[in-house]
């Protein structure tokens, strides 16, 4: 009994200290359960995705899509690619583009909370010096004039530990043997983004089957995954490269533009995805819409190609290279080649083959319209035609990294995209769509 009547009163103690307490958090639940959806939707809520992406990368090679939410570079690309002050406010250029110089924004810190200062940005360019002037300054010292540069430093830039000055910070990574094998991203309101990286798009495709990720990022095929009940997909148009056939312009069967352009004739073009008609983005501030397209035109092929010696025609036979992922669109050309009297031979390869006739690959455009490394006739490693008849192209190439207005460099790359069209080292076919997977 005296158990009983102790606990009795403990019991009123309570009441009587804690009892407008008690009465509040009963009306408050009572309200919070009867207004409930209003609540929610002015309440801020926590959004937590796992998303799966396709490849190997490394902490020092991370994903553009991803590197941009955390941080971004001294510049960054605006409309038409054109650079535009980021974590620098200003540059500008010295010695006819040998020398940069960018002042940065005033009060920006990193996403450890410490101020940004010049030294945190340890560059490492080839044939540049880095130097500091003062506590507010960066100084490129170039050994040839390039005015492409502020493109180049628009690469989003980390210091140390993948700290930014993004939105989203790096909140936790692993990566064994050197490559990501998880990456989770955090927003100052909590919101989480974990990204799940996979070696093939089989691999990738199985996570999402098995609930493994909520979304996709980017997959190249949806063929296996269109059966899922409540998925969303979304076609990404990549119009920052571009899907060509590269001849070995020193090859005896297609040294002469003829040839090649007999061969463009012949393609059909595929209206599923947007035509490339050059080397240069559609979003670049220099891009020639105004060029030779050589639609399909088989009689235009044939005209062309009747006049090589007979000999050359009845033994003309074209060995068409490329990787497994393209295996089905070399398939189509080595059709329409045939339908115009073009032996075809298609080559599975993993890289470049040594001594190719034609390559079937996909190359990522720059950011600016700078093409010296792709086409000029000194680039021996780069310039994978071997393209190097054409002291026009070249003149216009090295004019296009030595002027400074940009209107002029415009009149520049007009000019070099026409001619290239003209003599036609590459067939530029489309730029690739790819698609974006989530579950509805």
């Amino acid at each position: 009994m005296r158990r009983i009547k102790y606990v009795k009163n403990v019991v009123i103690l309570f009441v009587r200290r804690f009892g407008l307490l008690i009465l509040l958090g009963i009306l408050g639940g009572g309200l919070l359960f009867t207004f409930y959806d209003k609540f929610a939707s002015v309440l801020p809520s926590v959004h937590y995705e796992r998303i799966g992406v396709v490849g190997r990368f490394s902490a020092d090679n991370i994903p553009l899509e991803i590197s941009k939410k955390v941080s971004t570079g001294l510049t960054t690309l605006g409309d038409e690619n054109v650079p535009v002050p980021a974590i620098a406010e200003s540059w500008e250029t010295k010695e006819d583009g040998k020398i940069w110089i960018f002042k940065l924004r005033q009060g920006l810190k990193w996403q450890d909370n410490t101020q940004i200062r010049p030294r945190d940005f340890a560059y490492k360019l080839p044939d540049v010096s880095v130097s500091y002037p003062n506590n507010e300054s960066i100084e490129f010292r170039l050994s040839n004039s390039y005015s492409p540069f502020p493109a180049v430093v628009s690469r989003p830039y980390f210091k140390k530990g993948l700290l930014g000055v993004g939105e989203w910070k790096v909140k936790n990574i692993t990566s064994p043997g050197g490559f990501i094998k998880s990456m989770t991203l955090e927003n100052k309101l909590g919101n989480r983004e974990i990204y799940r990286f996979y070696e093939t798009e089989q691999a990738l495709t199985n996570a999402f089957k098995l609930a493994e990720i909520d979304s996709i990022l980017e997959i190249s095929s949806t063929q296996k995954l269109e059966k899922l009940n409540k998925i969303k997909i979304s076609p990404i148009y990549h119009e920052d490269r571009f899907i060509a056939i590269f001849f070995n312009t020193e090859n005896p069967s297609v040294e002469d533009k003829t040839i090649r352009q007999a061969l463009a004739y012949a393609i059909k073009k595929n209206e599923d995805y947007p035509r490339a008609l050059g080397p240069i983005s559609p979003l670049s501030w220099a891009y020639n819409p105004l060029v030779k397209t050589y639609d399909y035109n088989t009689a235009r092929a044939k005209e062309f190609l009747d006049k090589l010696p007979k000999e050359q025609k009845d033994n003309f036979t074209i060995r068409l290279a490329t990787i497994p992922s393209l295996l089905p669109i070399a398939e189509e050309i080595e059709r329409d080649w045939e339908s115009v009297g073009v032996k075809t031979e298609i080559q599975v390869a993993t890289g470049i083959p040594e001594d190719f006739q034609a390559l079937l690959a996909t190359q990522v455009i720059p950011p600016d319209p700078d093409q010296y490394a792709l086409w000029h006739s000194t680039q021996t490693e780069t310039n994978i035609t071997r393209f190097r008849k054409s002291p026009r192209i070249d003149k216009l190439l090295e004019d296009g990294r030595r002027t400074l207005s940009q209107e002029e460099r415009r009149g520049i790359y007009l000019d070099f995209q026409r001619f290239l069209l003209e003599d036609l080292p590459a067939i530029f076919l489309y730029h690739p769509v790819s698609y974006k997977v989530t579950k509805e």
